[in-house]
């Protein structure tokens, strides 16, 4: 397929869209990232890398959804984060220089940009603003990875799922219809909240019961956004 068909994004015009941490590089440094980058398509279901594998660069999302998770002994993940447009994942083994430490697939068909290992050192070293940047995302995902391990330790099941909820309110958004703008199995939910694919099932259905959401499928509407929130004992979510 020529390039033109796939209308490749360039990286100054979806820094400015997405709000993508590029947007603190030089025209030059922008111009070298649309010159040296890969532009990828991935659909449901594909994988971009796995943990112990050892990567040769990084990916920026420009559209969809991807999730990052690790794997246990028995091989159940534990679904860490969502990458969605703008942002970027596997940048930290890349700049620490060592193997995945998580893997990474597509749960919404995606399009990224891959950027070899070499380009991200060389803007970190060049361009100081850039790598303030990239330690500050760093010190925030070690922060959100630090709440839900005292999450995991000290709340039950069900404030976390109630969190969980309010956390894809919060990083999606919801529809016209109040229904929740990322799609999820009951299985997904279960690998982030950290629990068994039956318990969230019950839960949800608790949910439904107490008119706090109703499921439609895979999709979730949202009902009662303050009933959740006092279920999973957090502030409210702006």
């Amino acid at each position: 397929m020529k390039e033109k068909e796939l209308n490749i994004p360039l990286c100054g015009s979806c820094a400015l869209e997405n709000g993508a941490i590029f947007k603190h590089l030089t025209a030059e440094q922008v111009q070298m990232l649309n010159f040296e980058k890969e532009f990828r398509q991935y659909k449901r279901g594909d994988e971009l890398y796995k943990e112990g594998n050892r990567i040769s660069g990084f990916y920026c999302i420009h559209s969809g959804i991807i999730k990052v998770f690790k794997t246990g002994f028995d091989g159940k993940e534990q679904i860490i984060r969502f990458a969605k447009a703008g942002e970027i994942i596997a940048y930290r083994s890349v700049l620490s220089n060592e193997v995945a430490c998580t893997s990474a697939k597509v749960i919404e068909d995606c399009m990224v940009c891959f950027i070899p290992a070499e380009i991200l050192i060389s803007l970190v070293r060049t361009n100081s603003t850039y790598a303030l940047e990239m330690l500050k995302l760093a010190c925030h995902e070690l922060g959100e990875a630090n709440s839900f391990i005292t999450d995991i330790a000290q709340k039950t099941v069900r404030e976390r799922l109630a969190e969980i909820l309010l956390f894809l309110v919060n990083d999606f958004g919801l529809d016209d219809e109040n229904f929740l703008k990322i799609s999820l199995t009951r299985e997904e939910l279960a690998n982030i909240v950290g629990t068994a694919t039956e318990s969230v099932i019950r839960l949800l259905s608790e949910f439904k019961n107490d008119q706090l959401v109703e499921l439609n499928g895979r999709r979730i509407k949202i009902l009662d956004k303050r009933g959740l929130e006092k279920i999973s004992n957090v502030l409210a979510r702006s």
